[in-house]
């Protein structure tokens, strides 16, 4: 009892420190709902100078008046969201923009890199440490590194300013291979060889042992995969021309003059994909990445 009641005042502490680090974290989240609800009007008197050039006589403003942040509106409406849904249909078509690109990616890379690390797993040998190792160096390379060979191999299969040339790229990133073959090589042997014993041949290992086994890895590299390329901007800029292709992640960079009020709206449906699928694979989430797999 004594050890309790000395190490309650630490537990206070930490709890304390904790919810003060989440308080701003969650801040510009909620600073970006809750001001989506104001009026052009307002939104223009609280943050005008925020969106305002630097670049003429008048940019010293920019430095010289403050900001005034709101978390609740004066007069809450959906003026914002109309003009978004209603009004601007550019918004709606990059939004879908984005999950056309994204949607696929995610599952097809998911596929790939299961069945990928069940080889790496299963079959030894040089060439498959060679090849894993090369899969380790791609992952650890920047995306600006590989950007060129992208340009050129999309030119030279001729699928550049197609969704091909964003869709190929991201099935075969390596980082959900080198992800997934980490939890799958934790799966004793004796389970497989169990499996095989029974007369079940690699793909029914596959599907019915392994994929199982892994289910919390799966979702984790999916919404991590989901996440990195809902935020894509160097790879549509780059590989395709027609503004009307691009995501959403580009054209929220391009909110700014004249828009102020929207920017704030088309932020906030933004984050909802990322949101649900946070909320919907939290605790996936947490089994993935934790050093205990589901294979206990």
């Amino acid at each position: 009892m004594k050890k309790k009641k000395k190490g309650l005042p630490g537990i206070i502490l930490r709890t304390f420190i904790a919810l003060i680090f989440s308080a701003f974290f969650l801040l510009p989240i909620v600073l970006t709902i809750t001001n989506s609800f104001m009026s052009e009007t307002e939104i223009s008197s609280n943050y005008g100078q925020v969106f305002a050039s630097v670049n003429d006589d008048e940019g010293r403003r920019y430095i010289g008046e403050k900001v005034n942040l709101k978390f609740i509106p004066d007069m809450v409406t959906g003026e914002q969201y109309a003009n978004v849904l209603l009004k601007s249909p550019d918004y709606l078509l990059k939004f879908w923009n984005s999950v056309i690109y994204v949607v696929p990616i995610t599952l097809f890379q998911i596929f790939i890199a299961a069945l990928a690390a069940y080889s790496f797993t299963r079959f030894k040998g040089k060439l498959k440490t060679i090849i894993f190792f090369a899969y380790i160096i791609l992952m650890l390379m920047p995306y600006q590194v590989t950007l060129v060979p992208n340009y050129l191999v999309s030119d030279w299969l001729n699928i550049l300013n197609t969704k091909w040339a964003i869709w190929l790229p991201g099935i075969m990133s390596p980082f959900s291979v080198y992800l997934l073959t980490k939890f799958m090589k934790r799966i004793p042997d004796e389970i497989i060889e169990a499996a095989r014993i029974d007369g079940a041949g690699e793909w029914r290992v596959f599907i019915n042992i392994c994929v199982p086994l892994i289910k919390g890895a799966l979702f984790s590299a999916a919404i991590l995969v989901f996440v990195d390329y809902w935020n894509m901007v160097e790879q549509p800029l780059i590989l395709l021309n027609d503004p009307d292709a691009h995501p959403l992640s580009i054209f929220l960079s391009k909110i700014n003059e004249g828009e102020t009020g929207l920017a704030f709206a088309v932020a906030a449906i933004y984050m909802i994909p990322n949101l649900l699928l946070f909320f919907k694979g939290e605790e996936y989430l947490v089994e993935g990445i934790s050093t205990k797999s589901s294979l206990k």
